[in-house]
């Protein structure tokens, strides 16, 4: 491959000069061929003459002497382009001749061969000339001359001597014609040169500031502007490709924060932190080592964020991530997992005491309420704690075992922290055991009712509250403490109350034999039951197939699942107080502070809760705390009812303060419908001695 394009050029030129040199040669040669023949034409036409004239002259006057007329032969033998010359008689017999011999040697055969065949005169053949002359007059013939020329050989020596003359010309002129070719043209394609270099400079440096600076308006000028153009194109496609770059980083810095960051607190998100685990996790296991995990959620933060707002919500859960850094050592993950839930996952060398402490420290770094907006705020933490060995190294199984741990944190009071056992792990499998087979028991008729009856002033049975049980196949009797909060959770607990109320319906006419007089079937309902469309028609149409009479049956809500669904129970219980139907408010004075509410619903009975009936003998406050219900009660013409009675003590101060009925252990647990209309439906003091 040539580098540069001089030397093609110069080659091209070369050859073109070579080439044009040649073909003057060819034509010079084409002329002087030409003008040679001529000449030897003219030469031989001379001889021819020369020699018939001296013949005629000699046989004029010696005649018969064929010695002198052989002289005249020798001087033609210096012609240098003389093939045969031969001089005949009348009868074409030769008197004198040289070479003769010759003329059989020449190939062309339009050449004639013999004397008689020879035309008169000058004749021209291929390569040769053939001269037929008469001696003496055409009419006084004496002989005749035939002289055969050959003109190949005088073009080839006299065109290798010109050639050979005119050689060192053409060398001259076709080196002076190349000289200056290639000079025009190095000179016109020199700003290609300085092109190349230029865009040389361009890729090695990767300077695209750099301009040509040749400047003309032939072709390279524009192919320059063009290039220069095209510079400039590229430095901007540059400028906005590097802009786009840096634009892609920060998006790319941007996006990689929230994937792996929380966008609120700045802490590393769930996938951040299960991802670390994985590695620690396997790297523990891989040295025989053992991680701990602190899993912990607010306690009380719903409630922020639902009577606040969620923008003081996401402030506290900023103070909280900021808090919970000042405790911990820079070795130590801590993470936000969603929610108000967090999760610390020690340095490698942290002991189960140190997870201890560090719970503590948590839990008390939350004593001192958030001071935000005016508002002191007090949050809780609800901490549990799993080891990785617990867990066998598996990551779901030591998250699910801090969550279980935490949990039970908070069934223990909140505010406290959880070392996770692995009973726990039985207890959850029981819960989720019970979870999934509320539906199956339904079907399969495992739950039961028990009743516990009401009584008047006077020991008579007004009444008995419907409880249930679930007589459970594999755990034998599962009390409602236990399962109505599972049921609850899982969205199931209404399709419980409906069956509680269809078996209450099927039992009422035992019931009311049994009472011999006015009886009231008490059904609990929850506040999933009120958020529920499809509930008052099922009351209802379960009363119509049974034909039960609503005044028959009495509806208890605690306080606090009334007041969370306030406007949905007020319309829900004006529906069942217009079919006839009693409603009490259980748990009253353990939940809401405020009493306006009591101004705007509709209920028929205020329930004490056991708690104030328990410590009445005990504590002169909750004397007054349980008077001052049942006065409440008496001044919005509510009748009053008392849970938990164990002694007559109990009962008599209850009578004595205007209290209407009672339920507790002195008159019966609860027990099945058919324990229940055996037992007798009317109790004395006497009988309690």
């Amino acid at each position: 491959m040539l580098k540069t394009l001089k030397i093609p050029i110069g080659i091209a030129v070369a050859l073109s000069t070579a080439v044009l040199i040649t073909s003057i040669a060819m034509v010079n040669k084409l002329d002087n061929s030409e003008s040679v023949v001529e000449v030897v034409k003219n030469n031989t036409a001379a001889l021819s003459n020369s020699l018939a004239l001296q013949l005629s002259v000699i046989m004029e006057r010696n005649p018969g002497n064929d010695a002198l007329l052989s002289t005249l032969f020798q001087p033609i033998k210096e012609y240098e382009h003389l093939i045969s010359a031969a001089f005949y008689d009348n009868n074409y017999s030769v008197i004198s001749s040289f070479q003769p011999e010759r003329v059989l040697e020449i190939s062309d055969p339009a050449v004639p061969k013999t004397p008689q065949s020879v035309p008169f005169g000058m004749n021209q053949y291929e390569g040769v000339i053939v001269a037929h002359q008469i001696v003496g007059s055409s009419l006084y013939p004496l002989g005749h001359i035939v002289i055969y020329a050959d003109i190949d050989n005088v073009q080839t020596t006299n065109s290798a001597r010109q050639f050979l003359e005119q050689l060192p010309v053409f060398l001259a002129l076709w080196l002076l014609c190349t000289g200056v070719c290639i000079f025009i043209v190095s000179r016109l394609i020199s700003p290609l040169a300085s092109l190349r270099r230029f865009t040389q400079d361009v890729f090695e440096t990767k300077d695209y500031a750099l301009r040509s600076s040749i400047n003309s308006s032939n072709e390279i000028g524009r192919i320059a502007t063009n290039i220069n153009s095209l510079l400039d194109a590229i430095e901007v496609e540059l400028l906005v490709n590097f802009e786009q770059k840096e634009t892609l980083v920060d998006q790319q810095e941007t996006m990689s924060r929230l994937a792996n960051f929380d966008s609120l607190t700045g802490l590393p998100n769930r996938q951040f932190v299960l991802d670390n685990l994985r590695l620690e996790l396997a790297r523990a296991k891989r040295n025989d080592e053992d991680l701990l995990l602190l899993f912990f959620d607010l306690d009380g933060f719903k409630g922020i964020n639902d009577s606040l707002g969620h923008e003081t919500g996401d402030l506290i859960l900023i103070e909280v991530a900021d808090r919970v850094q000042c405790l911990l050592r820079d070795g130590d993950l801590f993470a936000r997992l969603g929610g108000d839930e967090f999760l610390v996952l020690p340095d490698r060398d942290a002991s189960a005491d140190q997870a201890k402490r560090l719970a503590m420290r948590l839990i008390t770094a939350f004593d001192e309420p958030f001071e935000l907006r005016g508002l002191s705020l007090t949050v809780g933490l609800s901490v549990g704690v799993a080891t990785a060995s617990d867990a066998g190294y598996d990551l779901s199984e030591l998250m699910s075992n801090a969550d279980l741990a935490m949990y039970r944190s908070k069934a223990r009071g909140r505010g406290s922290y959880t070392l996770f056992t692995p009973d726990m792990v039985e207890s959850h499998k029981r819960k989720l055991h019970l979870a999934n087979g509320i539906e199956q028991g339904i079907s399969n008729d495992e739950f039961v009712v028990y009743y516990q009856v009401k009584v008047n002033n006077n020991g008579n049975v007004i009444g008995a509250e419907a409880l249930i049980r679930w007589q459970h196949p594999e755990f034998g009797l599962v009390m409602p403490n236990e399962f109505i909060p599972i049921a609850e959770q899982g969205g199931k607990i209404t399709a419980i109350t409906q069956w509680v109320i269809k078996q209450v319906c099927m039992d009422m006419p035992d019931l009311t034999r049994w009472a011999k007089g006015d009886f009231r079937a008490s059904i609990n309902l929850s506040g999933h039951d009120l958020r529920s469309n499809q509930l008052f028609d099922h009351i209802y149409n379960t009363f119509t197939l049974y034909d039960v009479n609503p005044e028959n049956i009495e509806f208890e809500v605690t306080e606090s699942a009334y007041l969370e669904n306030f406007s949905l129970s007020n319309k829900f219980f004006r529906r069942i107080s217009n079919m006839g139907c009693a409603i009490a408010l259980d748990d009253f004075g353990t939940g809401y502070s405020s009493l306006s509410y009591l101004t705007q619903i509709n209920i028929d009975t205020l329930k004490v809760d056991r708690q104030f009936v328990t410590e009445l003998q005990s504590s002169e406050r909750s004397r007054l705390v349980t008077g001052a219900i049942i006065d409440l009660a008496k001044r919005l013409s509510l009748s009053v009812c008392a849970e938990g009675i164990e002694n007559l003590d109990q009962w008599h101060y209850l009578i004595e303060h205007g209290c209407d009925n009672v339920q507790g252990f002195m008159f019966s647990k609860p027990i099945p419908i058919n324990d229940l209309v055996a037992s007798p439906y009317q109790y004395k003091t006497g009988q309690f001695v």
